[in-house]
């Protein structure tokens, strides 16, 4: 993934992270059902989050796996 991706990834993470937020801070519930609301929305995005940066690890580490064979061909080549 280009960085212009995984920047763009993270701003969309975020901006549903502050816009849930928002809408249950100013949602008509009591106290403990906010918190409750905010703590289940927290961990849906984490584990969100977490499942992304999951794909984008893979995603590099497949690169580098590329590259090194890339390099190691040209090696042998030169000699």
């Amino acid at each position: 993934m280009k960085n212009s991706t995984s920047g763009f990834l993270v701003g969309l993470l975020a901006g549903a992270a502050v816009g849930a937020a928002l809408g249950i801070l100013f949602a008509p519930d009591k106290g403990s059902v906010t918190r409750k609301k905010i703590r289940n929305k927290a961990d849906k995005i984490k584990d969100d989050f977490e499942e992304k940066f999951e794909d984008v690890k893979t995603y590099v580490n497949d690169a580098i796996g590329d590259l090194k064979a890339k390099v190691t061909k040209a090696k042998e080549k030169e000699a």
